[in-house]
């Protein structure tokens, strides 16, 4: 990993030197898009813990037959935006299916989204009328974990469609108080967006989790092998990746040389 001085040389955005909030959708493959989903929180948190990084889980969605549909974790420590920022976009799985009987491949894919974590957005008034909350029992997969109280919180945007949860905290005003924030952090990046001329859909500015759209592919069959479809970096030590070794991914696509 990079020295903190010279991430403060590459990294100059307004907001890269602060703390960062990364999801990760499941996209095109079903179930096995959904295990594929959690393979990468899984890697995340693994480079995050080996890297310095605080970390918590602020929310998961688990499928019905393994993975997850969608999780949100945010990540504290110096830079951790402007070093994350670059993970954004879709990631290609390709791979034997462990869900098919007769031992297909399978490709899937997944979306993750990077944003800054913003303290100024406490003044942001959102009206009553433009939000529905949902309260519900935070639970594991397969029902596992249920929790006696409804904790965890759901928002709605309803004007734009966005939607945010938070179950990571014990009582559900702390979970209100994060999903809160993390709304107004997603909506606050929409202006911004606007602002500088970027007049997208709110959710066409980022690809979908298909075909054609991937920054990052990893193939575990027919051959091994990790590709970054920008910086043209590829590595064969597909396993060591996915179990959290993605520095010098992350690194080439801030500016730093690596051997490809």
């Amino acid at each position: 990993m990079i020295s903190l001085e010279q991430l403060k040389s590459k990294l100059q955005g307004k907001y890269d030197a602060k703390g960062a909030i990364l999801s990760i959708y499941a996209g095109a493959g079903g179930v096995d898009a959904q295990d594929w989903a959690k393979m990468l929180l899984r890697m995340y948190e693994r480079f995050m813990r080996e890297h310095g990084f605080g970390f918590k889980v602020l929310s998961q969605s688990f499928g019905a037959e393994g993975g997850i549909k969608s999780a949100t974790l945010e990540a504290r420590g110096p830079y951790a935006y402007g070093y994350l920022k670059g993970e954004k976009g879709v990631h290609r799985l390709v791979r034997i299916s462990p869900y098919s009987q007769k031992k297909l491949r399978h490709t899937s894919f997944a979306l993750v989204e990077v944003l800054p974590v913003l303290e100024d957005v406490g003044e942001m008034k959102i009206k009553p009328e433009d939000l529905r909350i949902d309260t519900f029992r935070a639970t594991g997969p397969g029902g596992q974990y249920v929790n006696k109280t409804e904790s965890a919180v759901r928002f709605t945007h309803l004007p734009t469609g966005i939607v945010v949860s938070c179950q990571a905290e014990r009582s559900q005003a702390q979970n209100r108080e994060r999903a809160m924030k993390l709304l107004k952090t997603k909506l606050k990046e929409i202006a911004l967006r606007e602002k500088t001329d970027q007049r997208l859909a709110i959710r066409g500015k980022l690809p979908q989790a298909e075909w054609g759209s991937q920054i990052r592919s990893y193939v575990l069959h027919p051959y091994k092998m990790v590709k970054d479809h920008r910086t043209g970096l590829k590595s064969a030590e597909v396993e060591k990746v996915l179990d959290g070794k993605i520095e010098k991914f992350i690194e080439a696509e801030i500016g730093l040389t690596h051997e490809t």
